[in-house]
């Protein structure tokens, strides 16, 4: 059976930090692709206070075996305390996509 690809989603406070982030993931072959979805408004509550912020969604394609890289990279680089961080396996999807999105995050190091 072929390794199974993943999205990882993680929301960032700006522009700068997605750019940055996306870049460097693709460079270090830790996700094949990173869509930057922007103008997302979040609504949480932070150590007590309910907060808003617009923020910028990277969506990454991954494979389970480099996830553990990537969260690593992601917990490292991110500038919050407690970045978000959620994964879920794509179910189905183009083959030739996903074979591709496993080529791309085959091995590497982050640059």
């Amino acid at each position: 059976m072929s390794e199974a690809v993943w999205v990882v989603l993680c929301n960032c406070p700006d522009r700068q930090t997605a750019g940055r982030l996306a870049e460097l993931a693709v460079k270090g072959r830790l996700a094949a692709c990173v869509n930057r979805l922007s103008g997302v408004g979040s609504v949480y509550r932070w150590q007590g206070a309910i907060e808003q912020a617009e923020e910028f969604t990277l969506l990454f394609k991954t494979t389970a075996a480099r996830y553990p890289e990537l969260e690593s990279f992601l917990v490292r680089e991110h500038p919050h305390e407690v970045p978000e961080i959620i994964a879920w396996p794509i179910e189905r999807g183009s083959s030739a996509y996903l074979d591709w999105v496993r080529s791309e995050t085959d091995g590497g190091a982050l640059a």
